[in-house]
């Protein structure tokens, strides 16, 4: 069968199907008919961002244990689906479940849509008793304690695709962060508590690896940028963007977009050789770069890289696993920061930018590209895309290390446009109206110590985040047009008590 390409095309999820030898041949026969014929709808459905792929049906324990250590072992599997289409003994899976290191869907299901209801017999409920068998199997979850998603419904329904969806690419985004390098270049801004953490349990947690390298090894790289490579790519910029006329090639700044041009093919040569995902970089910092990192960085978030500012590390690698996570999806996904904001009149807003670092897949419109004098840094003006966010609903995103854990905090918000013009701001920037309202929100992202460093996004979503949390075993902690500052307050009262109990001894 022909199926849908995927943004991920080298990720599978491996689709596994219960049952037993009870039945006889003929039965598994169908057994195997119909869980393939799941699987396919699945599979060829354009909404699920990845392959998935059928496997024989299961019907022993040894069989189960192998499949599941095989899944956890594929550099390719992310995750793997289970649906018991008969009643398959719980016990068998014991060992499977406990050697199974990918996340886990329990898909509730059947292979009918409606009941035959004058011809139903007793063989038809022997091979169609799913709904028992998924009862033994969400028991068996239950008592290994085993995380998993369940999702129940027919494989046709929309809001079952939909959360296999988000899932599968949380699953992605897993993978991702469990192989992610990330590459400091220099360390945090002197004295930002925020910016700190603890790296080694980043990694156990997380699985990415972060490290530190000296600036002056990425101006190594830099300075061996041939000129030609970087007119090459100065040309590009004047294709791509609107140009201010003193970066021209006629203009009096060209030299300036020659340099970013060559900070951007050194970025890009250094990241590709290391095997670098991510990447910080600190204004305090730059060694003997001649302009901050601005159009340079901008370009590489828009092709997937996370990056963090003044050294965020934490910041850089959840950009990069939510890029993952909203590939092939509308809308964009960028670092931000909270500025400032409009108190009124009308309805409260929040203007979120940085100095210069907003990812152009956010953009409403063909972004700008100028020069501007930047107050912090010492060094030369640096180049920079300038353009507004474009309207509709998102997530601000922020990671936090607690010390004793690390907290995910998520606020949903729809971006607006602004205001007014804002032609002395000459940066990326987004306005949104965060839910339930500002009030509420900044007291509730300010109750949950949650950082000024985010990730803006308007391609993934909220039911994404809670299955990517609940895969990585991090708490999460919502702000949506629901919360309330007081509820909020016991939930994560609450919270520290699980965690603090769920730590191993």
């Amino acid at each position: 069968m022909e199926t849908h390409t995927t943004p991920y095309p080298e990720r599978e999820i491996w689709f596994l199907t219960g049952s037993q030898g009870l039945y006889g041949e003929d039965v598994l026969r169908q057994v195997a008919e119909q869980s393939r014929a799941i699987c396919e709808m699945l599979d060829g459905n354009a909404k699920i961002p990845v392959r998935i792929v059928w496997k024989p049906v299961l019907t022993d324990a040894e069989s189960i244990r192998r499949l599941c250590q095989e899944a956890s072992a594929s550099g390719g599997c992310v995750g793997v689906i289970a649906w018991m289409h008969t009643f398959s003994p719980a016990k068998m899976w014991i060992a499977g479940l406990t050697a199974l290191d990918q996340p886990l869907l329990h898909l509730h299901t059947q292979r009918n849509l409606s009941l035959p209801w004058p011809s139903i017999d007793m063989d038809f409920m022997n091979l169609n008793q799913a709904a028992h068998g998924d009862r033994e199997f969400g028991h068996i979850e239950s008592r290994v304690g085993v995380h998993r998603k369940i999702v129940a419904g027919h494989a046709t329904d929309p809001r079952v695709v939909g959360r296999i969806a988000a899932w599968a690419r949380a699953a992605v985004g897993r993978h991702a962060s469990r192989t992610l390098r990330l590459a400091r270049f220099g360390d945090n801004m002197r004295d930002v508590a925020v910016t700190e953490g603890d790296k080694v349990e980043a990694q156990l947690r997380f699985g990415f690896s972060v490290n530190t390298y000296a600036v002056n090894d990425l101006v190594t790289v830099v300075d061996e940028v041939e000129d030609k490579a970087a007119a090459t790519l100065a040309a590009e910029y004047l294709e791509s963007y609107d140009v201010v006329p003193a970066l021209r090639s006629d203009g009096v700044r060209h030299d300036s977009l020659l340099y970013a041009a060559r900070i951007e093919l050194g970025l890009r040569a250094f990241l590709t050789e290391g095997g670098f995902t991510a990447f910080t970089t600190n204004f305090e910092d730059l060694g003997g770069l001649r302009q901050l990192p601005g159009i340079a960085v901008q370009r590489l978030m828009a092709d997937g890289y996370g990056f963090g500012g003044e050294g965020d590390w934490k910041t850089s690698a959840l950009l990069r696993t939510m890029k993952v996570m909203g590939a092939g999806l509308p809308g964009g996904t960028t670092f931000m920061e909270d500025y400032t904001y409009h108190l009124g009149p009308g309805e409260p807003r929040i203007l979120g930018a940085h100095m210069l670092e907003v990812c152009p897949s956010v953009a409403a419109e063909r972004p700008s590209c100028e020069i501007h004098p930047l107050s912090i840094g010492g060094r030369e003006d640096p180049v920079r895309l300038v353009f507004n966010a474009a309207p509709g609903p998102a997530v601000v995103v922020g990671l936090s290390d607690l010390g004793d854990r690390f907290r995910l905090t998520a606020n949903t918000v729809d971006v607006v446009t602004p205001g007014g013009p804002l032609h002395r701001l000459p940066v990326a920037r987004a306005v949104w109206k965060p839910r339930p309202s500002l009030a509420e929100s900044a007291e509730s992202w300010l109750l949950a110590g949650a950082p000024h460093h985010t990730v803006l996004s308007s391609a993934v979503d909220t039911e994404t985040l809670t299955d990517y949390a609940a895969m990585a075993g991090v708490e999460l902690l919502t702000i949506d047009e629901t919360t309330s500052t007081g509820q909020l307050a016991k939930e994560i009262r609450w919270n520290a008590a699980y965690h603090r109990l769920a730590q191993a001894l």
